[in-house]
This record gives C-alpha cells, structure tokens and sequence, in this order.
C-alpha cells in the first residue's frame, strides 16, 4: 500500500499542471510510497491528456493517468478516489502545488501512521492564498484552534475565526473514511469542495495539525471559479451544493460533539450567507424568489437549526428586507471581505 494518493483533477490545465506534478513528486523522497492520480476530465482543447501519459511515462510506478469524459471537479474527485491505493488521500488542484518544507514534515508522520492499524482520521496543514493579481500572499493558518505538538480530538479544539474554515486545500484524509461513508460528489458542479470538507467530519474521530504553510492556492486565472462574476453566473450550482450539505448532515443528530457542531453550524451559516448575498447582488426578482427559497428549503429539511442560522451574524444583516437591506448586506459582506481578505 502506498502512504498517500494525490488525486489532481485536469481538465485543460496543460500550461501548468507541471508545476504541480513536479511538488507532488518531490514528496516521494526515493521511497515510491506516493502515487499520483492525474485524472484528465476531458481536456479536448490543450495537450492535457498527452501530458498526463508523458508523466507516467517517466514515472510508471508512481505518476497513473486516468482518461474520462467530462463531469466536473467533483467526478474526478470520485474517479481519484475510487482508485486511490494510498492509506491517505488529498486532492490538489492542478494549478496548485504543495510547498516542499512543509511536506517534509507531514510526509513522515504520515508514512509512521500507514504502519498503524488504527492511523490518524485527518491531518491539516496551512494553506496559502497566492493573488497573481495584487502580487500578494495570505497565509491561513490555525494555531489557534488546533494543539500543534499531538493528535487530538474536537473536544481538544479552539474557536475558528470567520476566515479560517477548512478548505479542501488544508485537509488530507484517511482514505478508508471517506470510502467508509461511501462520499460521492456532485458531477457537473462547481464549489463540491464544501462538500468534501463538511459532510465526512463527523466520522473524523482522530486529528493531526502541522503549522506549516503545505498548499500554495493560486487565485487569479480568468474564469476561476471564485471570481466573483463568476459566482453570480454559477449561483446555481452554489445553491445545489447548500442544498446537498443541508440533506446530508442533521447537526443536532449526527454530530455529537458539540464543539464540532459549532463549526459546522458556522460552515452552514457561512454558505447560507454566500447564497443571499449573491442573490441579491444579482437583483432580480428571480433572484430574490430563489433567495426566499433556499431559506425556506432549511426551514422545512432541518426546522431544528434553521433558527440559530438565520440568526446568526453573518446573516443578520444579509437578509433584512427593502433595497436599502440589500445595499446594507452587500456593504457588510465588502467590508468583510476586506478584514478578512478572502478571494
């Protein structure tokens, strides 16, 4: 069994998936324990697939191209995943890459946690925001919410800022436990990777924070799916993705621990806000109906947490009804995203 398996979706990403190979091959360190699943989601406009088959070429033991038609991020996850040997599994995107320093101090841990029979649920690392656009870096870190010298548990953990969610980027999973509760994610949907760092954490029982910088997450290519035009046009499939989230986890139920509960809460709360802002950035009457909608879909799927959500802060102030409340919410959420300096 390998250590670990680095799932990286393609699809015509040709002019920068080496990059990312490259800081995926350099974990191995001569061992061989690391396979690369380079999954090219039908690329049909770049020499991604080509590319893909050279690198296994040069590295027939540790680099596998996988070739399938297109069915988005959240299919060549699956397709990783289904065909993942590692006892840990991550999913880097192939604009991205992982910082060499750092995963020379999680590869170790995981490579001794490979030889356990009852290895660590979920390892974490910092991520880093790399803004082509300012010329800018920002690191997001936890080292005030997670013990950074032993593995822990939820009930070990501290408060998360609002910036501070784990992304898809921070995260590396046992591989048995996402297989375990038999994780699926949409296909031909952008933003599944709220789902994937969301739906499993109740099963997390084990947990290893590295403070160290591991992901390197480029913001800033044309189109990307969190530029912001991009995300009124895609508000569909955010409100496909809250809507799954909704369905697949009772907070008051399926989570027993409650500091644990509080996050996840928040993560709900935080999408929740994401949908009415955008909504009303768009200002149509269409838009508002759906508005009304996706609050109403929380209201009768989980009527027990539907209360403290509308409550919460980040949607106190998004929802308040008038024009004058939508230019109220949209101001809000632009400060916020100054302070916090996301996207």
């Amino acid at each position: 069994m390998k250590t670990i398996t680095f799932a990286v979706p393609c699809y015509n990403s040709a002019e920068y998936m080496d990059k990312c190979i490259e800081s995926l091959l350099a974990c191995d360190d001569g061992r061989g324990d690391i396979e690369i699943l380079i999954v090219d989601d039908g690329s049909t406009k770049d020499d991604t697939a080509a590319k893909a088959d050279e690198w296994h070429e040069r590295y027939p033991r540790s680099v596998y191209a996988i070739h399938k038609e297109n069915g988005g991020h959240g299919s060549a996850v699956n397709v990783g995943l289904e065909n993942a040997r590692g006892r840990y599994f991550k999913v880097v995107d192939s604009d991205d890459w992982l910082d060499a320093d750092a995963m020379a101090q999680i590869m170790p841990y995981l490579r001794k946690q490979s030889e356990l029979r009852d290895a660590t649920d979920l390892v974490i690392g910092n991520y880093v925001y790399e803004k082509v656009y300012e010329g800018t870096s920002t690191t997001i870190s936890y080292t005030n919410v997670f013990p950074t010298d032993r593995e822990f548990t939820w009930d070990d953990i501290g408060r998360f800022k609002p910036s501070q969610y784990l992304l898809m980027h921070s995260v590396i999973y046992r591989t048995e436990l996402l297989r375990d509760i038999n994780l699926k994610l949409p296909e031909h949907c952008f933003y599944v990777d709220n789902i994937f760092v969301y739906v499993p954490l109740p099963t997390v029982y084990s947990i290893r924070y590295f403070d160290v910088d591991m992901y390197r997450y480029f913001i800033g290519r044309e189109g990307q799916s969190v530029n912001e035009e991009t995300m009124m046009k895609r508000i569909d499939q955010q409100l496909r993705i809250t809507r799954v989230m909704i369905d697949s986890i009772d907070l008051d139920t399926d989570v027993v621990q409650k500091k644990l509960e509080r996050y996840m809460e928040n993560y709900l709360s935080m999408m929740m806000c994401i949908c009415s802002i955008f909504l009303r950035m768009i200002n149509t009457d269409e838009a508002e109906q759906k508005r009304k909608q996706i609050w109403s879909y929380l209201l009768e799927k989980r009527p027990n947490v539907y209360t403290r959500i509308r409550r919460n802060i980040l949607n106190v102030g998004t929802n308040v009804p008038t024009e004058m409340g939508r230019r109220l919410g949209i101001a809000g959420y632009r400060t916020a995203q100054k302070i916090f300096k996301f996207n």
